[in-house]
C-alpha cells in the first residue's frame, strides 16, 4: 500500500522534499528566537546596555523574518506537492478502473468508487500535506525545544519531562478510541453517497411514485448515521484541549514556583526563565500537533487502504502473452459454458463470498452471417450469455470461440471492436448527436452515420431535430424518448462495422412497426454480420435462422420458430401468452 502511494508522487518528488527542509530551517529559527530573548533581557534590559538591546534586537527581528519566509515558502510547495499527489492518485484510479470487467465493476458500489476518488483523496491530500510539514515540524520543534531547555536548566527540564509523560498517556488513550470511529465513517460515506446518487438518477422514478418522503427518510438515515459516527469521534478528540491545557498550566505554575526560588537564590536568570515559559509552551504545542497527527493518520490509513485497492486492482480480464489481433469470421461456439457471478452486498470487495451461477453446461455452434433471437424470462441468463462472447466476463469453465478462436486468446480491444454489444442499460453521453455516434468509429463521416442511423430507423427522428445531427444531447438522453435513444445506440454500434452484433433487449421500447423494421434492415443489408438478438417478444425474433430458448441459465432448445413451436413446452407457452395479448411470459414458475 504504501509503495503504492509513494509512486503517486510522482514529478512532484522534488517539492515533496524541499517542504520539510524548508520547515525544518523554520523551526530551528523559532526555536533559537526565545534564546535570543533570554539574551536581550540579561545582557541588554536588566544592565540597561542598549547596544546589546539593539544587537539583540535586530538579530530576532532578522530570524523572524527568515522564519517567516521559509514558513511561507514550505506552505506553499507542499501544497503543491500535495494538490499535485491528490491529482496523480485520482488518475491512477480512473485509469485503473477503465480497465476493470464487468465482474471486477460488480466487486465494488458506483458510489464507493465515487467516496474513494473524493472523500477519500481529499483525506489523503490533506494529509500527506500535513505529513510534509506537521511531521516534520512537531517532533524537531519537540527535540529542539527540550536541547533548549536542558541547555539553560537540567533541573527545571525534569518538569517538562513529566508533563510530556502525563500528556503522552492521556492521548493515547483518546487517539487509540478516535481510531476505531474514524475506520467507520468511509462505510458511513458509501451508504450516503448512495442515497444521493440514486436519488438523483431516478428523480423522475421519486416524483412519478410521490416517494420523496420515502426518499428524504432514506437520506436523513444515512446523514444520521455519519452525524452519529463524527459526533462521537470530536467528542474525544474534543478532550485533547482541555488535557493540554491542564498540563501547561500545570508546568506554568511549577515553573513559577521553582523558577521563582532558583532566581532568589541565584542559579538562573529572569531572561532564563522568561524563554522556559515559551519553551514549556513550544514542548506541549507540539505534543499536541503529534497527538493531532495521529488522529489524521489514523483516519487517512482506512482512505489509503480503499484508495490504493483500486489502483492496485488488476483486472480480471487482461490480454494474454501474445494475442491474436484480427478476428477471422463471425462465427460462435460454446462448449460446456458455466458462469457464476459472486455475490457479495458489501461495496468493498472479499477475498471469497458466496457464489450464484448463472450459465449452466451450455453449449451450442452459430455460422457467420447467421441471425439468432435469444429469448427466455427474466434472470434466465441472457444478458450473461451474450456478455460472454465480448469477454466483458469471462467463464467459469468452458470455452467461448470467436471466429474458430477462443476469446480469451484475442487482443481485447481487437474482440471488442469485432463483437459491437449494446447493452439492455442504453446510455448516452452529453454532447451532440454526432458525438455519440462516432462512439462507435472517432472517424466516422457524417454520411456514414447518417446510413448507420438508416438501418437502426433513428435518421428520420434526428433529421427533424432543431440541429440536426448537431443537436445537443443532454445528460444522460433526457431529451430523447427510451426508443430513441435505443435507436442511436444501435446505429452507434452499427458504426464499428462488426463482425457480430449483439443486440441486447435493444428495441424493448420501440414500437412493434420500427422493430419490424429494424429487423429487416439487417436482414436485407447486413447477410454477411452475425446478428444475436435478444428480445422478450417473439415477433422480434420469429424470422431469425434460428432461436436460442433459455430457462434459468440452460439453454432448452436451438431451432427455428416453427420447430421449437412444434417441441418446446417453454416457447409454446411464450407464444401462446402473446398471441393472447396478455404481454407477460414471465410467469412460468420456472423462470427467475
Amino acid at each position: 500500500m504504501l509503495r503504492t502511494l509513494y509512486n503517486q508522487i510522482g514529478q512532484y518528488g522534488h517539492a515533496a522534499l524541499a517542504t520539510p527542509v524548508l520547515t525544518a530551517l523554520e523551526v530551528v529559527l523559532d526555536v533559537l528566537i526565545p534564546y535570543v530573548t533570554a539574551m536581550l533581557i540579561d545582557k541588554g534590559i536588566m544592565v540597561g546596555d542598549m547596544a546589546s538591546v539593539y544587537k539583540y534586537g535586530l538579530l530576532m527581528v532578522g530570524m523572524a523574518f527568515l522564519s517567516l519566509f521559509f514558513g511561507i515558502m514550505a506552505g506553499r510547495v507542499s501544497a503543491y506537492a500535495s494538490t499535485g499527489f491528490a491529482s496523480n492518485l485520482r488518475r491512477a484510479m480512473y485509469r485503473n478502473i477503465q480497465t476493470f470487467s464487468f465482474q471486477d465493476i460488480d466487486r465494488y458500489s458506483t458510489s464507493g468508487l465515487v467516496t474513494r476518488m473524493t472523500t477519500d483523496v481529499q483525506s489523503l491530500q490533506s494529509a500527506f500535506q500535513q505529513i510534509l510539514r506537521v511531521t516534520v515540524r512537531a517532533p524537531f520543534r519537540l527535540l529542539l525545544s527540550i536541547v533548549m531547555c536542558l541547555v539553560i536548566d537540567p533541573r527545571l527540564s525534569l518538569i517538562f519531562i513529566v508533563a510530556m509523560v502525563v500528556l503522552g498517556v492521556s492521548l493515547y488513550q483518546i487517539i487509540s478510541r478516535v481510531a476505531r470511529l474514524f475506520k467507520q465513517v468511509f462505510v458511513k460515506y458509501d451508504e450516503l453517497n448512495q442515497s444521493v446518487q440514486e436519488n438523483v438518477t431516478g428523480i423522475r422514478v421519486v416524483k412519478a411514485f410521490v416517494r420523496e418522503d420515502y426518499e428524504n427518510q432514506k437520506f436523513a438515515k444515512a446523514a444520521d448515521g455519519l452525524y452519529q459516527l463524527y459526533t462521537r469521534a470530536e467528542s474525544l478528540m474534543a478532550l485533547n484541549h482541555p488535557v493540554m491545557n491542564m498540563v501547561v498550566y500545570g508546568c506554568i505554575i511549577a515553573l513559577s514556583w521553582w523558577g521563582a526560588h532558583f532566581i532568589v537564590g541565584g542559579t538562573l536568570t529572569t531572561g532564563e526563565l522568561t524563554s522556559l515559559f515559551t519553551y514549556v509552551m513550544s514542548i506541549l504545542q507540539a505534543l499536541m500537533m503529534l497527538s493531532m497527527i495521529f488522529v489524521m493518520l489514523t483516519q487517512s490509513a482506512a482512505s489509503a487502504q480503499r484508495v490504493s485497492e483500486i489502483i492496485e486492482h488488476k483486472a480480471s480480464i487482461s490480454n494474454p502473452d501474445e494475442p491474436l489481433m484480427a478476428v477471422p469470421d463471425g462465427s460462435v461456439e460454446f462448449r460446456g459454458v458455466r458462469f457464476d457471478y459472486q455475490a457479495t452486498a458489501d461495496p468493498t470487495p472479499k477475498a471469497s463470498g458466496s457464489r450464484r451461477s448463472a450459465l449452466f453446461n451450455v453449449s451450442f455452434r452459430i455460422e457467420s452471417g447467421q441471425t439468432i433471437g435469444v429469448i427466455g424470462g427474466t434472470g434466465s441468463g441472457k444478458s450473461t450469455l451474450v456478455n460472454l462472447i465480448s469477454r466483458l466476463y469471462d467463464t467459469s469453465l468452458g470455452e467461448v470461440l470467436v471466429g474458430g478462436h477462443d476469446v480469451r486468446q484475442y487482443d481485447l480491444t481487437t474482440l471488442r471492436d469485432a463483437v459491437a454489444v449494446v447493452l439492455q442499460q442504453n446510455t448516452l453521453f452529453s454532447g451532440t448527436v454526432l458525438d455519440n455516434l462516432r462512439w462507435g468509429r472517432a472517424d466516422a463521416t457524417l454520411e456514414e452515420c447518417r446510413r448507420a442511423c438508416q438501418l437502426a430507423q433513428a435518421d428520420e427522428f434526428v433529421s427533424e431535430m432543431p440541429q440536426g445531427y448537431d443537436t445537443k444531447i443532454e445528460q444522460g438522453g433526457t431529451n430523447v424518448s427510451g426508443g430513441q435513444k435505443q435507436r442511436l445506440c444501435i446505429a452507434r454500434a452499427l458504426l464499428k462495422n462488426p463482425r457480430i452484433l449483439v443486440l441486447d433487449d435493444s428495441t424493448s421500447a420501440c414500437d412493434t412497426r420500427t422493430d419490424a423494421k429494424i429487423q429487416q434492415a439487417f436482414r436485407e443489408q447486413l447477410p454477411q454480420m452475425t446478428k444475436l438478438i435478444i428480445a422478450q417478444r417473439i415477433s422480434s425474433v420469429q424470422h431469425c435462422d434460428r432461436i436460442l430458448v433459455m430457462d434459468n441459465g440452460v439453454v432448452t432448445g436451438f431451432d427455428t420458430h416453427e420447430h421449437l413451436l412444434a417441441s418446446n413446452a417453454l416457447y409454446k407457452e411464450i407464444y401462446d401468452i402473446q398471441m393472447a395479448d396478455t404481454g407477460d411470459f414471465d410467469t412460468k414458475g420456472g423462470a427467475a
